[in-house]
């Protein structure tokens, strides 16, 4: 056995501690969702002035012997920068939102609890127990390894896991269409139709029909999913495969659709989406809403964001995170003559690819 050397006794210190941090990090998802589990957020949110620890408590009917739990909760998460922390006149802990816990406020039409609540189930969870034994297979799905299905086919065996599944996209389609038709109004004014392709259940399609009356938009999504469609005069649901054909329309709309799929499966895709669009000069495009990976050493939270949704992509669903390198490739093997990034949302990117 090694014997530890005096001089390098703090490295290894401060190098148990980063390890440590990882092997706990499931905690900080934990704790998260006890928070959002007891309305944390939401007994903050309700109040017009910081809320002290008792106050919390209270509201939450939380027991006079769990009190200071609670407050060691508070600490971790705000330490995570989900809460802001204070001391009040009477040297008692008092708590306000911080912007990440507003995104877990019931109220706020744009949160992301569904995609938390998603992300989260046990389903997906348990799954990442056989990660290593994954490596020693050809299997290119470890959801299917550990479940004996695809997601995809997992979903539609088990109506309460498609309608989790489904909210929790919706969810984040609330966030980011919200965002997109605000920051790029550019990029669908003058459009006819828009077919949204693996639309879910429609919130990003009746988002932009909402901001652009003009554009007629419908809904392509496989025939278990459109039927859980809400029936409205807004958009159309289109039930389909979209590795077969995609419905004739001005432009393809693709959020959150290709990083699901391998390089194989999104020429398909592409090249499908190419045969339904008019030429460039009749306005033609496919608007694409997914990663485009960069590493950024001054900026580690994005990158760090980017490199964990490729391989929980991987895992899932044999799918991936792609660089500007692997997008261009891709279009242009597809068959199409150019394309345009605008990284103005995030983690991550709207793409415009003309035919």
């Amino acid at each position: 056995m090694a014997i530890v050397e005096v001089d390098r006794a703090d490295e290894q210190l401060q190098a148990q501690a980063h390890v440590w941090k990882y092997i706990f990090n499931f905690i900080n998802s934990m704790a998260l969702k006890c928070a959002v589990d007891l309305g944390i957020p939401d007994v903050i949110h309700g109040h017009d002035r910081p809320v002290t620890l008792t106050e919390l408590a209270t509201a939450l009917s939380i027991p006079a012997v769990k009190k200071d739990c609670l407050r060691r909760l508070m600490r971790l998460l705000g330490h995570n920068g989900f809460f802001v922390r204070q001391t009040n006149r009477d040297g008692e802990e008092e708590y306000l939102l911080t912007p990440s816990s507003k995104l877990l406020v019931k109220e706020n039409p744009i949160n992301l609890l569904g995609f938390m609540e998603e992300e989260i189930n046990p389903v997906f969870v348990s799954t990442w127990h056989y990660f290593g034994e994954w490596f020693k297979t050809t299997e290119q799905r470890l959801f299917k390894m550990a479940h004996g299905v695809s997601l995809w086919e997992y979903n539609s065996q088990h109506p309460e896991m498609n309608a989790v599944f489904n909210e929790g996209m919706a969810s984040d389609a609330r966030f980011l269409m919200n965002i997109v038709v605000r920051k790029c109004p550019e990029v669908y004014q003058g459009l006819k139709s828009l077919v949204d392709v693996g639309g879910g259940t429609g919130t990003a399609a009746r988002t932009i029909a909402e901001a652009f009356p003009h554009v007629k938009c419908s809904v392509y999504d496989l025939p278990h999913v459109i039927a859980t469609l809400p029936k409205n005069d807004i958009i159309e649901g289109i039930g389909g495969s979209m590795f077969e054909s995609i419905p004739p329309t001005h432009a393809v709309h693709l959020k959150w659709v290709l990083h699901d799929w391998s390089d194989e499966e999104c020429l398909t895709i592409l090249k499908n989406c190419k045969e339904s669009i008019p030429s460039r000069e009749e306005g033609g495009k496919v608007i694409i809403l997914d990663m485009v990976v960069e590493e950024k050493k001054d900026d580690p939270d994005s990158t760090e964001a980017q490199l964990l949704f490729d391989v929980l992509v991987m895992l899932d669903v044999g799918g991936k995170e792609r660089t500007e390198q692997e997008w261009k490739k891709l279009f242009k093997d597809a068959g199409f003559s150019d394309y345009k990034i605008k990284s103005v949302l995030g983690v991550r990117s709207l793409i415009e690819v003309y035919p």
